[in-house]
């Protein structure tokens, strides 16, 4: 099996917290990966690090056999969890930046994505409800022809119709050959669309694997695994 992601001996500390703590790991290639943990486990450090936006302390990480650098930013799509977009924009002005930043960006697939969820091209994101600017930021990682999409808790924020729209987006517009990783703690809302997951625990690598092996070993749902793991 391809692996689109590796790391080995991956530790990040802040001052005397360890975020993560020597995490070895391979996600496969052409695969929806959930990873998953409660706040506080790890996963916004770990998708920092596959990033580059972060140096780990020790160990080492590849993406498509890169260390995250210039060649990673061509192979990897990221949606933070924070909007980084400025609210006096247009949303086409947005489309028209990405294109230009992007040479993998599709402005054809932008627009049409932004026509099959009604949302005006000539709006600013200042007058967008939470959910739709949400819808928007994706559509501009969506839009990109990436080998890895990482996407930082992309359904935390909005209300259960708009995490609909969003699943709906996300498992529509990529490439199959291509893999989506996922970071959130709303189980239940995305278990259906997983092929793969993780999940952290204090830092550490706790249960890893495909979906339906995982299912039928244990007998029970993703979600109620998480929740007896993590006792939520």
């Amino acid at each position: 099996m391809d692996m689109i992601l590796q790391c080995r001996g991956l530790t990040k500390r802040y001052d005397k917290l360890t975020a993560l703590d020597n995490i070895n790991l391979d996600l496969p290639a052409g695969h929806i990966i959930g990873l998953l943990g409660p706040n506080g486990s790890g996963k916004t450090t770990f998708i920092k690090l596959v990033n580059g936006l972060l140096s780990p302390n020790s160990g080492d990480i590849k993406i498509g056999g890169f260390a995250p650098g210039v060649e990673t930013k061509r192979i990897i799509s990221y949606l933070p969890e924070q909007s980084y977009l400025n609210d006096w924009m247009k949303v086409q002005d947005i489309v028209d930046l990405f294109a230009d930043f992007y040479d993998d960006f599709s402005k054809e697939r932008a627009y049409d994505m932004i026509q099959r969820l009604q949302i005006p091209p000539e709006a600013k994101l200042k007058t967008l409800s939470k959910g739709t600017k949400e819808k928007v930021q994706l559509i501009l990682v969506m839009s990109r022809q990436a080998r890895l999409y990482i996407l930082d808790e992309p359904i935390g924020g909005v209300d259960p119709a708009a995490r609909d729209y969003i699943l709906n987006t996300i498992i529509s517009n990529y490439d199959p050959s291509a893999s989506i990783l996922i970071s959130t703690h709303l189980i239940s809302d995305i278990e259906n669309v997983l092929d793969y997951v993780v999940f952290l625990r204090y830092g550490q690598v706790c249960m890893t694997g495909e979906v339906d092996e995982i299912r039928s070993r244990e007998g029970k749902s993703i979600d109620s695994i998480f929740r007896e793991v993590f006792k939520c």
